[in-house]
C-alpha cells in the first residue's frame, strides 16, 4: 500500500507498556497532536472491576467474574481533549482510580471472558474512530490490534517508573506510606499482568521499543508522531 492509500485509511496506533512508562500521558498527547481518537483500555478494565466490587461479585472467583462480566454497560469516550468512562450511564472516571480497584484489577483482567468482551468493545471504538485512534494498554499490539499501523512498546527503568509514579501520587496529596504501598502494588500488578495466561503484557514482535527513562515527554511524543507520519503519511 502506498503512502497516499495509507493516508486515507483509518490509523491505529497501539501503545503498550508497564505502569510508570508514561503510556497514558504520551498516548493522549499523540492523539491530540495528530487529531486522532484516544482509547484508555486500562480504564475499561478498571470500570469492569469497579462494577464487580460495587455489585459484590467475588473478584477472586474467576467463574463468578466470567458469568457477571456481560452485565455492565461500559462506554469509553474517545475524545483526546477529555476522555470519559461510564458504567451503566454513571461517570466512574474518579472511582476507578481508587486503591481498591487498583489492587483488584489484575484478577479481573486475567479472566478470559472479561478480556474477550472488552477486546470486542475496544475494536468497536476503533471501527468508529473516523480518522483513526491511539489505543494504549498492555496487549494492544500483541492481541487487540495485531495489524495496527504503528506499534510501540514504551518502557523505562524501574527507578524511573517508580519515581514518576510517586510524583503523580504526591501531586494528588497522598502520604508517603500510601505511596509506598501503592508502588509495591503496581509492581505486583505488572508482574501478574506479564505472567497471566491470557493476553499477557508483552512487546509485540513488530513493535518499536521506546525507552523513556532519559527522554522528556516532548521527545517521546515527537518520536511516536514521527513514526506515525512515516508509516501512515499523516501530517504531524
Amino acid at each position: 500500500m502506498d503512502t497516499a492509500d495509507r493516508a486515507d485509511a483509518p490509523v491505529v496506533v497501539a501503545i503498550d507498556g508497564p505502569s510508570g512508562s508514561g503510556k497514558s500521558t504520551v498516548s493522549r498527547a499523540v492523539a491530540a497532536r495528530l487529531g486522532l481518537s484516544f482509547l484508555d483500555t486500562g480504564a475499561m478494565y478498571r470500570a469492569m472491576t469497579w462494577w464487580m466490587l460495587t455489585n459484590e461479585v467475588d473478584v477472586n472467583d474467576p467463574d463468578a467474574v466470567a458469568i457477571a462480566c456481560s452485565k455492565p454497560v461500559i462506554v469509553s469516550g474517545t475524545d483526546a481533549a477529555g476522555p470519559t468512562i461510564t458504567v451503566d450511564g454513571q461517570d466512574v472516571s474518579g472511582p476507578i482510580r481508587g486503591q481498591e480497584v487498583t489492587s483488584q484489577v489484575s484478577a479481573v483482567a486475567a479472566v478470559p471472558q472479561v478480556r474477550a468482551r472488552l477486546v470486542e468493545l475496544q475494536r468497536g471504538c476503533a471501527r468508529v474512530a473516523g480518522r483513526g485512534i491511539v489505543a494504549e494498554g498492555r496487549d494492544m499490539g500483541s492481541v487487540v490490534f495485531p495489524d495496527a499501523t504503528v506499534k510501540v512498546f514504551l518502557t523505562a527503568s524501574e527507578t524511573a517508573r517508580a519515581e514518576r509514579r510517586a510524583a503523580e501520587l504526591r501531586a494528588k496529596g497522598l502520604d508517603e506510606a500510601t505511596i509506598t504501598a501503592m508502588a509495591a502494588d503496581l509492581a505486583r500488578r505488572d508482574a501478574a499482568d506479564s505472567s497471566r495466561e491470557t493476553a499477557p503484557l508483552t512487546q509485540a514482535a513488530d513493535a518499536v521499543l521506546v525507552d523513556t527513562s532519559d527522554l522528556t515527554l516532548d521527545q517521546v511524543i515527537d518520536t511516536i508522531a514521527t513514526l506515525v507520519e512515516q508509516r501512515a503519511g499523516l501530517a504531524v
